[in-house]
């Protein structure tokens, strides 16, 4: 069924259907991923806004499920590379192999690699090299590849959902700054309540678990992700976004604990994802445009992989997500 209707001219009616497409969408994971209810929302957000993600959480929090998950339900091809240091780049992006043919003649033939899919799950991402972290994020931020000095364009749509773990640093390779920047959002996976990892022990230890069946095709995300972008946003939203932001950065903030706690602050960038994430989540909540709650709700995720703490503010124990809650509350 496509998102197409009769008055497809009309993004209201365009809207209208996708938001109840999404509901289902939405339904599906839950039956599958438990008490995540933000987290899917959030993925689900990241992939309107045609965008990448990175997740944070411990160990056996569903992350690798969720992922397989949401490819399964939108009909999108996926594929997990597990990141470890002794990955190479062209073991993700691909390489040129020299082959003989008929008649003997020689020639390169390029063999791509497991980012040309639709949905690539980056396990671990800071156990991988500087080197082949900088190959993957370039990829994401330019949409192709380049080897042996040749391009070749990634499928659209293409969406890479990174993981990393919080605890066990040892050999790891954080992500700088300017890298983390080219996620959308960093969603924090957090564990399930009582109630939620109830469901999920009695459904994943029974005989067998419910099948995943689509409900979008890649096609039609690539129309949602284009009727995301015509949503109407009100100028209250705006002047929102651009507050929340310029009040993040210590050259430009009016509020003391800012200047005082903040080595450096969101780029334009944060403005351009919390414009398209607000939109997408509108949608995903059944709304035709974007509302003051929605930048809120989206500060963290979207403003703290952008910002530093100095040393004052690690030594007094500050964290991002209070520096965050601090601008948030200045907004309202």
């Amino acid at each position: 069924m496509s998102l197409d209707t009769k008055t497809a001219d009309l993004p209201v009616a365009r809207a209208e259907a996708l938001s109840e497409r999404l509901a289902m969408v939405r339904h599906r994971i839950g039956h599958v991923i438990f008490g995540q209810t933000e987290v899917v929302d959030q993925a689900l957000t990241t992939l309107l806004a045609g965008g990448h993600a990175l997740l944070v959480g411990l160990p056996g929090l569903a992350k690798t499920r969720l992922v397989e998950t949401l490819g399964r339900v939108l009909g999108l091809e996926e594929r997990r590379v597990q990141c470890t240091p002794d990955l190479m780049p062209a073991d993700i992006l691909g390489s040129e192999v020299l082959e003989e043919g008929e008649g003997g003649k020689r020639g390169f033939r390029f063999l791509p690699g497991p980012i040309f899919t639709q949905l690539l799950m980056a396990d671990e991402i800071n156990r991988a090299s500087p080197r082949t972290q900088s190959a993957l994020l370039q990829a994401m931020q330019e949409g192709r590849v380049s080897v042996a000095g040749h391009y070749q364009d990634l499928p659209r749509p293409f969406h890479v959902l990174a993981t990393q773990n919080p605890i066990e640093q040892e050999g790891t390779y954080p992500l700088p700054e300017a890298q983390l920047d080219r996620f959308l959002l960093e969603i924090r996976v957090p564990y399930p309540d009582r109630e939620a990892e109830r469901r999920m022990l009695l459904a994943t230890t029974g005989a067998a678990e419910a099948p995943v069946t689509p409900v979008l095709a890649p096609g039609e995300l690539l129309e949602a992700q284009a009727l995301v972008r015509q949503l109407p946003v009100g100028e209250s939203v705006v002047e929102a976004i651009l507050d929340l932001v310029r009040e993040g950065r210590p050259e430009t903030s009016d509020i003391a604990e800012i200047r005082r706690h903040v080595s450096w602050g969101p780029g334009p960038r944060a403005s351009q994802a919390l414009l398209l994430a607000a939109r997408a989540r509108a949608l995903i909540d059944g709304r035709l445009s974007p509302s003051f709650e929605d930048v809120v709700a989206l500060a963290p995720a979207i403003l703290r992989h952008r910002m530093a703490l100095t040393y004052t503010a690690r030594g007094d124990g500050v964290t991002l997500d209070q520096v965050v809650e601090r601008l948030t509350d200045r907004l309202g």
